[in-house]
């Protein structure tokens, strides 16, 4: 693997795969915190080598309200704080300096970097994920994107302290997974998908087996049985390639109670469409959508893209059956991220489509915004529509663990 040499300025040489660096090869390590000190094993080598590639960087990784670093170039940095981007002070010296940056990431990631392979998708030791386009492919140099989870797992009151949702949208969303309802999260980039299915996870049995399948690990399933799958990219020679859709065939034979598939991109959707309507109830998968809509239609051509040959009315048959639930994200111009809408699926026959219906939708209350009164921030509201998850949730005997819910029972269907 090619390297590109480091500025006069940093005399230490790259860190090689291995090799633990010593406390005198890093200046000023003493000053890092704990979590960054230099020890053994690859999360200390890595954490030390930050003071040499990713000097730039180290003051924003630091920043515990930065969740996201995004390197358009070696003079442009910007971060996400509170969901709002902003610009940065932070520099890299040259073009040449942030190519050795990417360089080191790429042999702490474990996966090629080069002229030849300029793009790299991987995870950090300690859990970020990371996505670099090297500078032959990118008008303004190489860009690096490094987005952090916080270590903590997301709770439905961390949603609530958020107003992320309201109480009534979290009982039911709870009690519609312990109920094994088949819930699809969907939103664009960075709306919160991962940290809802966070939240979702821990209303699962303690009991229950789950497997989780991603490109990337990011997810954080706050149970004790769980089995967690990666995906891996082939190797410079070609080989050694895993798939999301080869570890979906794998996690059938795993005796799964509940399977997650951390997101939905390509013809893999036609595997979980399959096992969802064949018996795996009380699943979860992301996937980017700008509606419930477009979720079904959405999911529809990720599953066209297997080129199995199944006929358009028989995919929407099976899409309609596999989805219960379809929760909607967005991050709104504020940067506050929340829930804009839960709905269930359905299929028509008649139109031969999809049958979608609001069970809670966003209301934009806006009261008066004068000197003594700011306009209500808006929120997810039941419609007033009986959901057919009750039958469900009468089945599982969990309609006695309604109370923000009750009203639903009361409702004429």
């Amino acid at each position: 693997m090619s390297r590109v040499p480091t500025s006069p300025t940093k005399p230490a040489a790259p860190l090689t795969p291995g090799r633990t660096p010593r406390v005198a090869d890093a200046p000023g390590t003493q000053a890092l915190p704990a979590l960054l000190r230099p020890g053994t094993g690859t999360h200390a080598a890595f954490a030390a080598s930050l003071e040499f590639f990713l000097a730039p960087l180290v003051p924003l990784l630091r920043d515990p309200d930065v969740n996201e670093v995004m390197v358009n170039g070696p003079s442009k940095i910007y971060v996400e704080k509170a969901g709002k981007i902003e610009l940065s002070a932070a520099r890299f010296p040259s073009e040449s300096d942030l190519q050795a940056a990417a360089n080191n990431i790429a042999q702490f990631v474990g996966l090629p970097l080069s002229p030849e392979r300029p793009l790299l998708d991987g995870r950090l030791p300690d859990g970020s994920r990371v996505c670099i386009v090297l500078g032959q492919i990118a008008s303004a140099g190489t860009h690096i994107n490094i987005r952090r989870f916080s270590p903590n797992a997301a709770t439905p009151e961390f949603l609530l302290s958020k107003k992320a949702i309201t109480p009534m949208a979290m009982e039911f969303l709870l009690l519609a997974v312990k109920g094994r309802r088949n819930i699809v999260v969907s939103g664009g980039a960075g709306s919160g998908k991962t940290t809802a299915v966070n939240v979702l996870t821990s209303a699962f049995g303690v009991d229950e087996r789950v497997v989780v399948i991603e490109d990337t690990r990011e997810l954080q399933v706050q149970r004790p049985h769980v089995v967690q799958l990666e995906a891996r990219p082939a190797d410079a020679y070609g080989r050694g390639q895993v798939t999301v859709r080869d570890l979906f065939t794998t996690a059938l034979r795993m005796r799964p109670d509940r399977i997650i598939v951390g997101e939905v991109r390509r013809g893999e959707a036609l595997d979980m469409i399959q096992a969802l309507t064949s018996g795996h109830h009380g699943s979860m998968t992301t996937v980017h959508a700008s509606s419930p809509a477009d979720t079904c239609y959405r999911l529809e051509t990720l599953a066209l893209m297997a080129d199995v040959g199944i006929p358009l009315h028989a995919l929407r048959r099976q899409v309609a059956s596999a989805i219960d639930l379809i929760v909607q994200t967005a991050r709104l111009s504020s940067g506050r991220r929340l829930i804009t809408g839960i709905a269930e699926v359905g299929f028509d026959e008649n139109s031969q489509n999809y049958r979608v219906t609001d069970i809670f939708r966003l209301q934009e209350n806006s009261g008066p915004a004068d000197a003594q009164s700011a306009a209500t921030e808006p929120e997810i509201i039941w419609t007033h529509t009986r959901p057919a998850t009750l039958t469900q949730l009468h089945f599982e005997g969990l309609t006695g663990e309604m109370n923000l819910t009750r009203p639903m029972l009361e409702q004429n269907p």
